[in-house]
């Protein structure tokens, strides 16, 4: 399987949409109930991705031109040494292949993430033991969700 890397484009964004929504319907589902899962989706239009690629650093991840995945690395709160994750997805049928992994060594090569002290990323129940493994940890020990029922890990560096 060749995986091809590129930056976000405004056209992607109906099919970003697409496989977050996907994703999270499909994978989440174990983790989160379908009224939560459903609202996270309605927060997340086309037009949500548009406006997050102009703040971040948003990559997506093809096969041939199908977009399977997604990741963007932006400022945290606007600091210009602290960085946040956001928007990592892989569709299904692709998870377990290793496409997790090149996006976070994707997104770990990026300026943004060679500059930071830190860089968090709000990670969800599903998620939490791959990320775990790509070494992130607890913020400041926190092994419990927030009122957002997602996870608050970091990497210091």
């Amino acid at each position: 399987m060749h995986i091809s890397v590129r930056k976000f484009k405004a056209n992607d964004a109906e099919m970003v949409a697409s496989v977050v929504a996907q994703t999270l319907r499909e994978s989440n589902s174990r983790d989160y109930s379908q009224e939560y899962i459903e609202n996270e989706i309605r927060q997340m239009p086309a037009e949500f991705f548009v406006s997050k690629a102009k703040q971040t650093h948003f990559y997506v991840f093809c096969e041939h031109q199908k977009i399977i995945g997604t990741g963007a690395i932006g400022s945290y709160w606007g600091s210009t040494t602290e960085f946040s994750l956001f928007d990592i997805f892989v569709l299904p049928a692709y998870q377990g292949q290793g496409i997790g992994r090149l996006i976070i060594e994707t997104l770990e090569k990026d300026t943004y993430f060679q500059r930071a002290k830190r860089v968090e990323i709000p990670a969800s129940i599903t998620g939490l033991e791959f990320y775990q493994h790509m070494g992130y940890d607890f913020k400041d020990g926190r092994d419990v969700v927030d009122e957002e029922q997602l996870y608050r890990l970091e990497k210091v560096r």
